[in-house]
């Protein structure tokens, strides 16, 4: 067959064609991109897909309320004031745990039958889902940033996080993993960041604030393992409760024959003048002052030393009406027998005297030289209760806050017998149940020269009472 030729004004004409083409396809894609620019949340449309009903079987699981947990609360509550940091927190929380304990109770004798629930599909409320360019919305793909109402994305962990989003910023999200749940604030890389809850899987509660998805700030946490944290958070670290000093906690001090002798001389105290001016530069009492409510004064150590200013400060003490007590400084170089004896033999102990306190502050090294932890554990067991048949109150044994972390994690029978006496020289409470917090060293006292051990007990006027009552802090 012959091929046809084309002139060359019909070539001409088929380009102008082309070229016209070309130019509309061009102003067209430029004018979808200014769309585009101009508006981000342009639709690329298509079918409505079916959204079917919904159904929802809710299954009623036993309701746990972990009887450690309340006991913790109840604890916290009986030696904390409304005043305190934290206080309302924990009041809101153990009321919701003493309501999960009694739905927990009647749940125990009635069985339930599983909920069913129908959602009609306009009434199902559909979620956003983010990802990358754009998000995905009742069946359609949009480009651009989603600014407003509920989202689910995942975070660079691969984590789901469910999200309420106004004005392109998370208002609140709530993130599940392996471990629990976190529901809170969020910062914009889908961590959590701000105010927050945690619940773990093995019960744990944690309230308060978060950065780059860890505690940090004040918050407080509940746990069938360990007792109620409640003060200052670093980095996932719980640091302690920082106290507000005020004139409703009660204040003492501890002495030896150091409050006496100076070098060369020689130093009385004015008891009738006694009051404690600072609390040493870590704690921060605001200007106030507060009277001594109770002294212990140094009696004892080892089997052959002996305080020689003990007999005189504890008549004058008890003659100005303070509570007074004596304790024993702990040797590792003679038996722990022969030391309570001597302890017991050398020191006035009355029926209205506080408790007498085995002071213990060996270092690792003398630890080690008698066989370690269990040697040691064992002459605290030994003197404690020597004592405590001999005078028929309950001793307390002053430690560290280190010690009793290194050197005390088989001894859970001397800190359920006995009351601990915790010396920790930092600006946070010790994490332990305690009777007293030793917490300078440098602190200043009207009536007596140079630097003096400071305490504070733990709890207000209704527990100090039980206290000077009982001889033991519950």
């Amino acid at each position: 067959m012959k091929k046809r030729r084309l002139s060359k004004s019909r070539m001409k004409a088929i380009a102008r064609g082309y070229r016209r083409k070309n130019r509309q396809l061009m102003a067209d894609l430029f004018i979808v991109a200014l769309l585009t620019l101009l508006n981000p949340t342009i639709s690329y449309k298509t079918p409505p897909p079916h959204i079917p009903d919904k159904v929802e079987i809710e299954v009623h699981l036993p309701v746990k309320a972990d009887s450690i947990q309340l006991k913790e609360m109840e604890y916290y509550l009986r030696t904390h004031h409304v005043t305190d940091e934290g206080y309302n927190l924990i009041a809101q929380y153990n009321a919701l745990l003493t309501q999960r304990a009694k739905i927990a109770k009647e749940r125990s004798s009635t069985a339930r039958k599983p909920t069913i629930r129908h959602i009609k599909a306009k009434d199902r409320l559909l979620p956003a889902v983010k990802t990358a360019g754009g998000y995905w919305k009742s069946g359609h793909f949009h480009m651009g940033r989603y600014r407003k109402g509920p989202v689910i994305m995942r975070d660079y962990q691969g984590r789901i996080v469910r999200a309420v989003m106004h004005a392109d910023t998370i208002v609140t999200a709530m993130r599940t993993d392996s471990s629990g749940t976190y529901r809170g604030q969020m910062d914009s890389l889908l961590q959590a960041s701000g105010q927050g809850t945690y619940d773990a899987l093995d019960g744990s509660h944690y309230e308060g604030f978060w950065l780059d998805d860890r505690r940090h700030g004040f918050g407080f946490e509940s746990s069938p393992t360990h007792q109620v944290r409640v003060g200052e958070w670093k980095q996932g670290r719980f640091l302690g409760e920082r106290l507000r000093y005020t004139n409703e906690r009660i204040y003492g001090i501890d002495i030896s024959r150091h409050q006496h002798e100076k070098g060369r001389r020689r130093y009385g105290i004015n008891w009738s003048n006694l009051r404690i001016t600072s609390l040493g530069h870590r704690h921060n009492a605001e200007g106030r002052s507060f009277p001594v409510s109770f002294v212990y004064i140094k009696s004892t150590e080892g089997t052959t030393i002996r305080n020689r200013y003990y007999l005189k400060d504890y008549v004058a003490a008890r003659t100005q009406g303070i509570h007074v007590g004596a304790y024993h400084f702990f040797s590792l170089k003679s038996p722990a027998l022969e030391q309570a004896a001597y302890f017991v033999n050398h020191t006035l102990i009355h029926d209205d005297d506080f408790p007498p306190v085995l002071d213990v502050e060996p270092t690792d090294a003398q630890i080690k030289k008698i066989g370690g932890d269990e040697e040691l554990l064992r002459r605290i067991r030994t003197f404690l209760e020597y004592v405590e048949r001999r005078t028929h109150k309950r001793p307390i044994l002053y430690i560290s806050q280190s010690f009793i972390n290194r050197h005390m994690k088989n001894a859970a029978d001397i800190k359920q017998k006995y009351n601990v006496w915790i010396a920790r020289y930092g600006e946070f409470k010790p994490d332990v149940k305690l009777v007293y917090w030793q917490l300078s060293a440098e602190g200043r006292v009207n009536g007596i020269t140079g630097p003096v051990d400071i305490n504070v007990f733990n709890g207000y006027q209704g527990q100090w009472d039980e206290f000077v009552r009982t001889g033991f802090h519950r």
